[in-house]
């Protein structure tokens, strides 16, 4: 395969929460423009006088308008020097007469309403609206502590009886039927807790779910939930350990007493080696808070009364990195792998994904489930998804095989580059080193069927040759080593025959990695070469930061033998590499025909491949020690 070289989600507040936010800052505005208004600004309340001097100021011509008020017997003027004034109203028969003969602005203004509101507001409105605002904010500052004291509590979700139509059920998980197998006795237990206690027998304390991510842990879980029909706590690990000290062992113990109230009941903690890791671990020592959470988990598991009937099932993808003492029978008796499925289960998953969804009659999920081997079940729920997506796209109304196929493809090595600019020298150099590939996976014995070759660009990979075995492996020969190692070298080897030895690109570094690797593991781990033996070279490297030894064992072979590795990584890579050379020089014809058509078709698949080569690859039988 040709291979190419190589970018938070912010947290959003609520509508409601940033319109209450707005409301209380306008009146928090309010306030304070009102006592700004009322207490820092130039403006003064009117002077009070005496009657007299009103007359007499009146009689000098100083008063430029009055206000009678009749209902407070009040007179409110201003005098021309912008002076404002207050006397008691007297009757004064020729009082009128006097304004007018002055030229005087007279107001009468008989109700009281005005200056009522207008001294509410200037003085007591601010007042309430200030102690309102400090009332809210004591109340938030509240609110704040009871949620710091919260801190201790339980963040589980706790899942009730709900709609058995809603629900996740067994029938609803395929490819694991040995785990499922396993977790229906801990759902009969729950169910009839009788019939194992009459025979003495004690269900086991706690599952753990091992396995790959996406191979539906998470999935059993729930599926345990709707079969037993009872009390569903669940959370994750991480939750538990927070920055204050205490909170996470504060947190378990909440956590089943709520479970004990509620039994039977199931808690299930996912990734659980957030909080399971190996005590002391680390270069410095370990995480207190971690530690102290998980010595409360450990004692909690362990102090389970022998007729509760508590059940705790984990998920983990790490169960190397666990604490010993969480593994001990009386804790996590029981540990389920939940493994990738075979072709059988990728085939069961693909029908329960397709249920709701329409497909073309001759769509075949079997070809599918044959060419996705090693996919989990999210892979392959992906792969349904993306093949209904591309069908919207193409506004068609049923999703047909070619859909599946592309997005395989997809999942597979990336989205096509369509947009993807090559030249024809570098399009017939990607065919030349794809056709390669194919040619030495169709001569050679005992090698998967070639089922689709591409120039198309996806992804990293400039093209690619598609091989899928006829049914899953789980032993693999050296035969079928040594000839993955040829295939690999069989795209260089195609450049080098059809473009001289100096045009050859980098494109093959990919291969070349693949291959040496393979050869590494077949000497050092497979125990497969003469020269050296039956012994594995060199140790898993240390995980430090597991609490393992910081010194570097991982070689464990003196420098003479590391010199026989590396002469024998080389005879192996040079011997598969002339025993090709010489199997695609003599099928020059057909490589350059393979070449040809793929640079006119871009895609090829295995019919059309056996077509230009006229001659199909005789199968081989195959024979495991």
């Amino acid at each position: 395969m040709l291979k190419k070289k190589k970018q938070k989600p912010t947290k959003k507040t609520s509508p409601k929460k940033n319109l209450k936010n707005l409301i209380w800052y306008t009146l928090l505005a309010l306030a304070l423009l009102s006592i700004f208004s009322s207490y820092f600004t130039g403006a003064k309340g009117p002077v009070s006088k005496d009657f007299s001097q009103f007359m007499e100021e009146l009689s000098q011509n100083k008063i430029k308008t009055v206000t009678i008020k009749t209902s407070e017997n009040l007179i409110i003027g201003e005098e021309k020097n912008g002076t404002l004034f207050k006397t008691h109203f007297l009757a004064y028969p020729e009082l009128i007469n006097d304004l007018k003969t002055k030229g005087i602005d007279i107001k009468v203004d008989p109700t009281n309403s005005n200056w009522f509101w207008s001294v509410f507001l200037q003085t007591v409105f601010p007042f309430l609206l200030i102690g309102f605002l400090w009332f809210f904010i004591f109340r938030q500052a509240q609110g704040a502590n009871n949620q710091a004291l919260s801190f201790g509590k339980s963040k589980a979700s706790l899942l009730q009886k709900k709609d058995k139509n809603k629900q996740t059920t067994f029938k609803d998980v395929a490819g694991v039927q040995e785990a499922v197998e396993e977790l229906q006795e801990i759902v009969d237990f729950l169910k009839r807790p009788k019939k194992y206690q009459a025979l003495g027998a004690k269900i086991p304390k706690g599952v753990l779910l091992v396995g790959a991510p996406g191979t539906g842990k998470t999935l059993l879980a729930k599926a345990v939930a709707g079969e037993a029909n009872v009390p569903f706590f669940s959370l994750s690990g991480s939750e538990f350990v927070e920055m204050f000290v205490g909170v996470g062992a504060s947190r378990v113990r909440d956590l089943f007493k709520q479970a004990e109230k509620s039994q039977p009941s199931i808690i299930f903690v996912d990734e659980i080696d957030a909080v399971g890791r190996h005590r002391g671990a680390g270069l410095g020592g370990g995480h207190d808070e971690r530690e102290q959470t998980l010595n409360q988990l450990l004692v909690e598991m362990d102090g389970f009364d022998e007729k509760a009937s508590i059940i705790i099932i984990a998920a983990t993808n790490r169960p190397d990195i666990l604490d010993p003492a969480l593994l001990r029978s009386g804790r996590f008796d029981r540990q389920i792998v939940v493994d990738k499925p075979d072709i059988k289960g990728r085939l069961d998953i693909l029908k329960i994904h397709s249920k709701n969804k329409k497909f073309a009659k001759k769509t075949d999920l079997k070809v599918i489930a044959r060419r996705t081997p090693g996919f989990t079940g999210a892979d392959l729920a992906n792969l349904v998804n993306e093949a209904a997506l591309l069908t919207a796209r193409e506004n068609k109304k049923e999703i047909s095989f070619a859909e599946l196929e592309d997005a395989t493809d997809r999942i597979i090595a990336g989205p096509e580059k369509k947009s993807k600019v090559i030249s024809e020298h570098e399009k017939a150099i990607i065919a030349y080193h794809e056709a390669g590939h194919a040619l030495a996976a169709k001569l050679l014995p005992n090698t998967d069927p070639v089922h689709k070759i591409s120039i198309c660009s996806r992804g990293l990979a400039l093209g690619y040759t598609l091989q899928l075995p006829e049914q899953d492996k789980n032993l693999v020969t050296k035969e079928e080593i040594e000839n993955q190692i040829k295939i690999l070298l069989g795209g260089r080897i195609a450049e080098e025959i059809q473009f001289s030895n100096n045009s050859i690109t980098s494109g093959a570094s990919n291969d070349i990695s693949k291959a040496t690797d393979l050869a590494r593991n077949y000497i050092c781990n497979y125990g497969m070469s003469k020269k050296l033996g039956l012994r594995k070279f060199g140790k898993d490297n240390p995980q430090v930061f597991l609490g393992k030894d910081y010194s570097d064992h991982s070689k464990d072979y003196s420098e003479s033998t590391a010199t026989k590795i590396d002469d024998e990584i080389s005879n192996i890579i040079e011997t598969s590499y002339q025993h090709t050379y010489q199997l695609i020089s003599k099928n020059k014809a057909k490589l350059t025909k393979i070449a040809e058509v793929l640079i006119e078709k871009e895609v090829l698949d295995s019919e059309e491949l056996d077509k230009i080569l006229l001659t199909k690859k005789k199968k081989t039988s195959r024979s495991v020690a």
